[in-house]
């Protein structure tokens, strides 16, 4: 019986080990030890300011650049602008440092509307996210500082990630929950001392840190394994303005090059024709609207069904073992009464 429980326990042992230990938090740069791209980063002093001449990025709408920022949009009503990168991004594995400023005269719940960082294949379409495209092909980072569902129980400013292969939507009237990826609450606004958002992409895994409480340390925000995007697309910032506004500032973004070895299968994909996608336990389109401002799960994927499996195998292979170690004990204990 004993031998019985080992091989059991060793059963276990090899189940658990196939499926793999829960990845670990990725650490970001501090941008020093990486390869900055200058062909990719928008940095002080900037080229052309004052000027609508900039060598490597594009601007339009209300964007005015100045000696000290990049102000995507005034303290004003109804406004929207964006500023691109000129130069598409060949690289598999990047990080991307984003130092801005997001502040107005307006109070609490009285300004608006947002800022978005994007990585996609349009760039210079203005349109109704964040001052830019819907429907769009790649990923896209959301700092929204205004709850237009006045159901929800998220604290704003909030971050979000969306990857988008061209056919969703992002829904205004929810704060973008149909589409969204993972997100956090992220006090943001109106602060005194600079505010960072970092963002890696590397092997399939988005990873989304901010620095804005002044102690000059990453706090993890979004991190998500499973993400494919495609190279050969562009760097962009857009920020829009409605009924409330804010100014909305990018003072610079930082583009830096990962060294990460990949598999050697890896050599024949031709990452430009790779579909902006993300592989995960459940999908944006399972989650079913709540009034609580919260998810209710969908119908049950293909993978929920092999945990869920997995999960009662290993269940019914650990109760085994202990019925088999308790019914030898009362065995052995038997045998002393006779």
């Amino acid at each position: 019986m004993a031998a019985g429980a080992g091989g059991l326990l060793a059963a276990a042992a090899l189940l658990l080990a196939v499926a793999g230990p829960c990845p670990a938090p990725a650490e970001l740069t501090d941008g020093n030890s990486e390869h900055l791209k200058r062909e990719h980063s928008l940095m002080k002093p900037y080229q052309g300011a004052g000027s609508a001449a900039m060598p490597l990025w594009d601007f339009q709408g209300s964007t005015m650049v100045t000696s000290q920022y990049v102000r995507l949009t005034p303290d004003e009503r109804s406004r929207e602008g964006s500023i691109w990168n000129r130069v598409p991004c060949f690289l598999k594995d990047w990080e991307l440092h984003v130092h801005f400023k997001i502040h107005g005269a307006g109070k609490k719940n009285l300004h608006g509307d947002g800022l978005a960082l994007w990585y996609t294949q349009e760039r210079l379409v203005p349109g109704p996210v964040f001052g830019s495209k819907d429907n769009f092909h790649g990923l896209a980072i959301f700092l929204d500082t205004y709850p237009n569902d006045e159901a929800t129980e998220r604290v704003f400013p909030y971050i979000s990630a969306m990857v988008n292969n061209g056919s969703l939507t992002y829904d205004h009237s929810k704060d973008g929950r149909w589409t969204e990826l993972a997100g956090c609450t992220a006090d943001l606004r109106n602060q005194n001392h600079d505010t960072f958002l970092a963002i890696r992409y590397s092997r399939g895994r988005l990873t989304v840190m901010t620095d804005v409480e002044d102690k000059n340390e990453w706090k993890n925000c979004i991190d998500i394994a499973g993400v494919q995007l495609p190279t050969g697309y562009f760097f962009g910032a857009s920020a829009g303005t409605g009924d409330l506004s804010d100014n909305h500032d990018i003072i610079s973004m930082k583009l830096f090059q990962l060294m990460v070895e990949h598999p050697l299968e890896d050599e024949t994909v031709d990452w430009t024709k790779i579909e902006p996608s993300v592989s995960l336990l459940k999908s944006p389109k399972d989650n079913v609207d709540d009034p609580t401002g919260n998810f209710r799960s969908g119908p049950l994927t293909g993978w929920k069904v092999f945990l869920l499996l997995l999960c009662a195998l290993l269940g019914i292979i650990v109760c085994a073992v202990v019925g088999a170690v308790v019914f030898q004990k009362r065995q052995e204990r038997n045998k002393r009464f006779y």
